[in-house]
């Protein structure tokens, strides 16, 4: 059976993963996944990120990043653009999360940028999620 948002089952499995005290996950890979899972990575959300070849599609491997009270660093990730309701910014308009103390990932023509770097580069584009 296909899935019809797989960027909302990868935002989920970090979720979920991060609830359950989880060091990595396993997901199936794809080039949108992999953008957006390392600039969670280039931001400090998580450890690292893998692309772990098979004869399929691909496992893209996450590892995870916690405080000094295992906590997980990530406390909120949520989808914004959604299959049936896509939500595209301009380069004024891209939002903030948390008064900068989060951040917004979006899909631009310059490939998957943070809030931070798309204003910099002066382009907007579809907002995938928010993090903080």
């Amino acid at each position: 059976m296909s899935m019809t948002d797989p960027m909302a089952d990868l935002l989920t499995r970090i979720r979920n993963a991060g609830m359950a005290g989880h060091a990595k996950l396993d997901l199936p890979s794809s080039n949108a996944k992999v953008a957006v899972a390392t600039v969670l990575k280039e931001l400090g959300y998580v450890k690292n990120v893998k692309v772990i070849s098979d004869n399929k599609q691909g496992v893209l491997r996450i590892y995870l990043k916690y405080d000094d009270n295992q906590e997980p660093i990530i406390h909120e990730i949520k989808r914004i653009s959604t299959p049936g309701r896509r939500v595209y910014v301009s380069k004024d308009d891209i939002p903030r999360v948390k008064n900068g103390l989060g951040a917004s990932i979006l899909s631009t023509s310059k490939g998957v940028l943070d809030d931070v770097s798309a204003r910099q580069a002066q382009v907007g584009g579809e907002v995938v999620c928010t993090v903080w």
